[in-house]
C-alpha cells in the first residue's frame, strides 16, 4: 500500500550524429534513430542515461520497506513522439562505467563539450567509454563512430517496453532486479542506460524517435524511479466496528488537514457509513457510527489540473489497511509535485459492485 518516489540525480542523451557534444542541461533526454538526414547520410541513433541517488535507494528499502514484497519501476513521461512502428521497443540495462552529466544542451552553439557524450564518459577527465575487450558479463555497441555507452547484458539484469503505435508511449518498466542488484552490491549503481532494440536500421521508413521529460524539465513530469511496497494490515483488535454491506456508501477523510508539507508522511484515515441507515432504536447518532471497508479496497491519487493518475489503483500495492479505529492508508508526499492541488480516489468491491468514491477529496502539497 506504500508508494515512494525517488527522483534522478542526472541525466543526459547521447548521440552518434554529435559524438563529443553533452546534454547534460537538456529539458528532454531521448532515444531516437534517424536516416537520410542531409548532414548524416548514415543512420544515426541517441540513447539516454539516468542514475538515482543509491543513498536514497538503500534508506526506502532499509527503513520504509517493512515488507520483502517491493516492486521498483523506472518511470519516464513523454514530451514527443513521431516516426513510430507498429511495435517499437526500448531496451534497459543499467550502465557499467562511471559517468559525468555535464552542463551542455543539444541546441548550444558552439557546442558544450564538458561530460558525458557518445565518445566520452566524461571529457573534462579524458575518461572514453570503451569500446573493446569488454570486462566479463558487460557490452556495449556502435556503429561508424565508437563509444555509446557500456552496460551489463546479464538475462536478469535487463528491462524493456514496447509501445504500440495507439497506446501510451511513457516508459514505466518493472527494474526491480537492477535495483536489487544496485542494493546488495552486486554491481555499481552508474544508472540506466535506455536505447532502441533496433539502431542503425538503414531504412527511412523506419525512424522511431521517442522524446522524454528530463530531471530538469520546467513541466510536472519529472523521470522518477518508483518503490512499491505490500505494508498491509487488517488487524482490527477489539475493535466492535463492523463491515459495511451497503452499495450506496458516504466515505470522509477526518483527518485531511488540507495542506501538506512536501516531505512529509501523512497517515490518511477513511470514515464509512451507509448512506440510508436503517431505521432503529438507539441512543447515540448513527451518523458517527464507523465501518469497515471490504478488504479488497484500494486508493489512488490523481492531479486535479491533468486529472492524470500520480498513483494509479493498484490491488497489491495500493490496498487500504485497518485497525482498531477504521480504514487508513499512508501518503509520501515527496513523491507529489508541491504547490498542486490533487485529490483521493477510493476503489471497492461491494456485494459483487465495483465502487470508485470520487467526493472531492482534495489536498495540496506545499513547499514548508
Amino acid at each position: 500500500m506504500a508508494v515512494y518516489k525517488i527522483f534522478p540525480t542526472k541525466d543526459a542523451t547521447i548521440y552518434t550524429a554529435y559524438p563529443d557534444a553533452n546534454s547534460g542541461l537538456d529539458e528532454i533526454i531521448e532515444t531516437s534513430l534517424e536516416v537520410g538526414a542531409l548532414m548524416f547520410p548514415a543512420p544515426q541513433a541517441s540513447r539516454f542515461l539516468i542514475q538515482f541517488p543509491s543513498d536514497e535507494i538503500s534508506d526506502v528499502l532499509v527503513n520504509k520497506v517493512s515488507s520483502s514484497q517491493w516492486q521498483s519501476n523506472l518511470r519516464c513521461f513523454i514530451a514527443n513522439a513521431e516516426g513510430l512502428n507498429l511495435d517499437t521497443t526500448l531496451e534497459i540495462y543499467p550502465v557499467s562505467q562511471s559517468w559525468e552529466m555535464g552542463v551542455g544542451k543539444y541546441a548550444n552553439v558552439p557546442k558544450t563539450t564538458t561530460g558525458v557524450s557518445w565518445i566520452w564518459k566524461d571529457y573534462l577527465s579524458g575518461s572514453k567509454w570503451t569500446t573493446g575487450s569488454f570486462s566479463p558479463g558487460t557490452t556495449g555497441s556502435y556503429s561508424s563512430t565508437v563509444g555509446g555507452g557500456t552496460w551489463y547484458v546479464t538475462s536478469s539484469l535487463s528491462a524493456s517496453v514496447t509501445f504500440g503505435y495507439y497506446t501510451d508511449k511513457d516508459i514505466n518498466a518493472n527494474v526491480t532486479n537492477i535495483v536489487g542488484a544496485w542494493y546488495s552490491s552486486s554491481i555499481p549503481n552508474n544508472g540506466f542506460i535506455v536505447k532502441q532494440a533496433s539502431e542503425f536500421v538503414d531504412n527511412e521508413d523506419i525512424q522511431p524517435k521517442l522524446k522524454y521529460f528530463s530531471v530538469d524539465t520546467h513541466t510536472i513530469y519529472p523521470p522518477c524511479l518508483e518503490i512499491r511496497w505490500n505494508d498491509y494490515t487488517f488487524n482490527t483488535g477489539s475493535s466492535g466496528l463492523t463491515f459495511i454491506t451497503s452499495s450506496q456508501i458516504v466515505a470522509t477523510f477526518p483527518n485531511n488537514k488540507g495542506f501538506f508539507e512536501k516531505d512529509s508522511v501523512e497517515k490518511f484515515r477513511l470514515d464509512v457509513r451507509p448512506q440510508y441507515p436503517a431505521r432503529i432504536f438507539q441512543t447515540s447518532s448513527f451518523y458517527i457510527q464507523n465501518y469497515y471497508l471490504p478488504t479488497a479496497s484500494y486508493y489512488a491519487v490523481k492531479d486535479l489540473y491533468t486529472n492524470e493518475f500520480v498513483i494509479d489503483f493498484d490491488t497489491t500495492y495500493t490496498k487500504i489497511s485497518a485497525d482498531d479505529q477504521g480504514n487508513y492508508f499512508m501518503i509520501y508526499m515527496n513523491g507529489l509535485e508541491p504547490e498542486r492541488y490533487y485529490k483521493f480516489l477510493v476503489k471497492t468491491l461491494i456485494n459483487g459492485e465495483t465502487l470508485i468514491l470520487d467526493d472531492n477529496y482534495y489536498f495540496k502539497v506545499v513547499n514548508e
